[in-house]
């Protein structure tokens, strides 16, 4: 596909990157020619500098062909105004970032009346993400699927854990349950465990499910399952606003500490249910005397990821339970790994694997499409969730009839809104969903994953 990116910052940085991979057609669009001399040196792209919002900047950068601009600079009109000139110069589809709180609500008008495509808010994205996790405080990461049927949530194995030394055959024998380990890292090693896997305390390992039954299996092996009902945000920052939002509908208390009064005030005035304390949030007299680190979860979302991991290495040491650190830079994972810390947050990668979704979904509208798209173990494996059409080739056939690709599970199927976690004679018909997990493959089709 030809792709245009407008705007390479963060975000848009990471949508090239993850694009480059997936081998489609890439401009990118920027008026800092220093960016686009940093991207031409890093990534295979053509380069086109000036004003994406531009009709001459976009007929240069071959706005007439494109099957899909991505309009993501630092200005919600800017995108906007791109979309729509883009679509008038012949883009067949749209994405635009949209940041504001207050367009983002009119997402669906705009959507109608500019015929965007798509809309994606890197901080709301972020926001919900947190907001699963702190669901599951056990967990460093909690995807779903089927429209939440189906979750996939990441752990890290301790001693102590019933499912330690123990091959997955025998683990499942002792303790029947209706889950399944589909992706584990040991080191630098990343795997697709099969059923001789044994797990060792360490291990960074993902298990499929119903939400019910990942949260019973989590509770057997004496995980912290309690609720949340105190969380402190440092950063008054449009992930918090998005965050609070969601946590006090369900009743949790929210404080957030922020050092621009300005910025204390709007939120006061938009979170009535939250309180907002300005001050210095790395100042250690103001958090004990506030009581910031008296909570159950703590997350650090300002715009310094320094000060983020600080924090939240702070806050770990006071003993708060679940700490989640926001980082914009995933050159410091490596070291965040190192710390303990193991939940960190990434808006413009949630943002990436959204796009790739939404991509994947675009080359194959007339097959088994893509319906979502997650990368877990740093991006090493990727869980796809399809939905099965009469266009795929083995409709109603028993999976042991079937050889697959290499490094590939089918981790669980959906029917008529039940969930299984597939054996050898499981069967996959027209309109089931179907998550895949693999080492990265690259699946566009759910054909794809024959061998």
């Amino acid at each position: 596909m030809k792709i245009i990116i407008v705007g390479i910052g963060k975000v848009g940085y990471a949508i090239a990157e993850q694009m480059t991979g997936e081998n489609h057609d890439l401009v990118v669009i920027d008026r800092n020619s220093a960016v686009l001399d940093h991207v031409d040196s890093m990534l295979d792209v053509m380069c086109v500098e000036g004003n994406g919002a531009s009709a001459s900047v976009l007929l240069e950068a071959g706005v007439r062909e494109a099957d899909l601009l991505i309009a993501v600079s630092e200005n919600d009109e800017v995108n906007l105004i791109c979309c729509l000139m883009a679509k008038k110069l012949g883009a067949k589809h749209t994405v635009a970032r949209v940041r504001n709180p207050e367009y983002f609500r009119d997402a669906p008008i705009l959507r109608r009346e500019i015929g965007l495509d798509m809309i994606i808010n890197p901080e709301h994205a972020a926001a919900q993400e947190i907001s699963r996790i702190l669901r599951v405080p056990s967990a460093f990461s909690v995807e779903t699927f089927a429209r939440g049927l189906v979750e996939l949530i990441g752990f890290q194995t301790e001693a102590g854990d019933s499912l330690v030394g123990k091959s997955l055959i025998d683990f499942n024998r002792e303790n029947p349950n209706s889950i399944l380990m589909c992706a584990a890292k040991r080191g630098e090693e990343v795997i697709v465990p099969n059923g001789s896997f044994v797990p060792q305390a360490g291990d960074r390992v993902y298990v499929i499910g119903t939400p019910a039954e990942t949260t019973r299996v989590l509770r057997s092996m004496g995980r912290a399952m309690s609720p949340i009902r105190r969380v402190s945000i440092l950063g008054g920052s449009r992930i918090a606003q998005y965050l609070a939002w969601v946590l006090t509908d369900v009743g949790t208390h929210v404080t957030i500490v922020e050092k621009d009064e300005a910025k204390c005030l709007t939120l006061a005035e938009k979170l009535p249910k939250v309180t907002v304390i300005h001050g210095d949030g790395t100042n250690h007299d103001l958090l004990e005397s506030e009581g910031i680190f008296r909570c159950d979860a703590f997350i650090a979302v300002t715009d310094r990821d320094e000060e983020n991991l600080l924090m939240a290495l702070t806050a770990k040491r006071y003993g708060v339970k679940k700490v989640v650190p926001k980082m914009s830079r995933m050159g410091y994972l490596d070291i965040v790994n190192l710390t303990g810390l193991d939940t960190v947050i990434s808006p413009k990668a949630i943002i990436a694997s959204q796009i790739s979704s939404y991509v994947r979904g675009l080359a194959n509208s007339q097959g088994s499409a893509v319906e979502s798209l997650h990368y877990i173990l740093g991006g090493a494996i990727e869980a796809v969730e399809f939905t099965a059409t009469s266009a795929t080739h083995f409709l109603d056939r028993p999976l042991s009839d079937l050889h697959f690709r290499n490094s590939l599970l089918i981790a669980a199927i959906v029917h008529e809104g039940k969930m299984e976690i597939p054996n050898g004679q499981s069967q996959i018909h027209a309109g089931d969903r179907v998550i895949v997990v693999a080492k990265k493959l690259f699946l566009q089709d759910l054909n794809d994953i024959l061998g």
